[in-house]
């Protein structure tokens, strides 16, 4: 983990200043990333374009990140989504169902969990998800939440690289 600029190549500097300028901190997943910036930068940069200036809604979009953070077991980027997921409008009982694993999520946020479900764990989606997902979102909202979920479980990997479940196995 490199989370702090001292020790930091020029490079890994400049990756680095550009981070905490684009998101005020230096987070996590780019703590890993910063091992290869030449790689962080771009990565940084699309997180960016999906958080801040993405054509999803904040509703939409939070709720896609914290089905991906389940469907990936990355309790880092559940408990830094969650708070922004309730402040968007994501309903308790949609956020408590996804927490719980138990599917039981009402529409139409049901569309864009099962999407993302399906996207996490098969890398596609049904015919019948993907017209659901077109129907509310448009064939550009798809783009961005495939684009959304496949980011975020990126981040996921590398933060689960990070903090493996139990760091004594190998």
């Amino acid at each position: 983990m490199l989370a702090e600029r001292e020790g930091l190549s020029d490079t890994q500097q400049a990756v680095f200043d550009w981070i905490v300028q684009s998101r005020g901190t230096m987070i996590r997943p780019y703590e890993v990333m910063l091992h290869v910036p030449e790689m962080a930068r771009p990565a940084a940069e699309l997180g960016h374009q999906i958080r801040y200036e993405g054509g999803l809604s904040d509703h939409d979009r939070e709720l896609a990140i914290l089905t991906a953070a389940t469907a990936h077991s990355c309790p880092f980027e559940w408990d830094s989504h969650v708070g922004l997921a309730r402040s968007a409008g994501v309903a308790d009982a949609t956020i408590d169902a996804l927490r719980d694993g138990n599917g039981a999520v009402g529409s139409p946020d049901d569309v864009i969990v099962g999407f993302v479900r399906e996207m996490c764990a098969t890398a596609r989606v049904s015919d019948t998800a993907y017209a659901a997902a077109s129907e509310l979102l448009g064939t550009a909202g798809v783009v961005e939440l495939t684009t959304l979920a496949g980011y975020y479980t990126m981040l996921a990997f590398a933060i689960n690289l990070a903090d493996p479940e139990d760091p004594g196995q190998s």
